[in-house]
């Protein structure tokens, strides 16, 4: 009974420094790989996030937008862009890029929505030009309702 006190006592009989050593070894390889696969499996398989229903917004005021200027507004939980044309048209896009879900901005001196991630560039009408995007960005309706720019979804 004394022999079992004393190595309870004493933590040397219970684990050699070899063993030790093994044990913090192999924790930290574990450890190491839990942290490099578990952001890769998120990026990989991102958590579903709940779609919002919204289906028009009010983008802006009226006048608030030069020729040939853009304005990235909250189109429920996604960006969107609205530009002026240098033609003064008001037109309105997912600011989502569809190759890699980046933001995209206006490029005034070219007149083009580009991707800054890529260098996907999209005309006016939201149609790829070139880079790596795969299919146009989504376009919104775009109506002025008293003093307010209001940008929808297309039915």
């Amino acid at each position: 009974m004394t022999r079992l006190v004393a190595k309870m006592m004493c933590p040397r009989a219970l684990m050699s420094r070899r063993n030790f050593l093994r044990f913090v070894l192999k924790g930290g390889i574990l450890a190491l790989g839990a942290a490099t696969l578990y952001p890769l499996l998120r990026y990989l398989y991102p958590p579903e996030r709940a779609e919002s229903s919204v289906s028009s917004v009010a983008a802006a005021k009226v006048g608030e937008l030069a020729t040939n200027t853009a304005k990235i507004f909250r189109f429920g939980n996604r960006p969107g862009i609205l530009v002026n044309t240098p033609y003064g048209d008001l037109r309105a896009f997912s600011a989502v890029c569809t190759h890699l879900n980046c933001t995209v901005q206006y490029d005034r001196d070219d007149s083009i929505i580009w991707c800054a991630c890529h260098n996907g560039k999209y005309d006016l009408n939201g149609q790829v030009i070139s880079g790596p995007p795969p299919r146009p960005l989504e376009a919104y309706h775009v109506n002025i309702r008293g003093d307010e720019v209001i940008v929808s979804k297309s039915s």
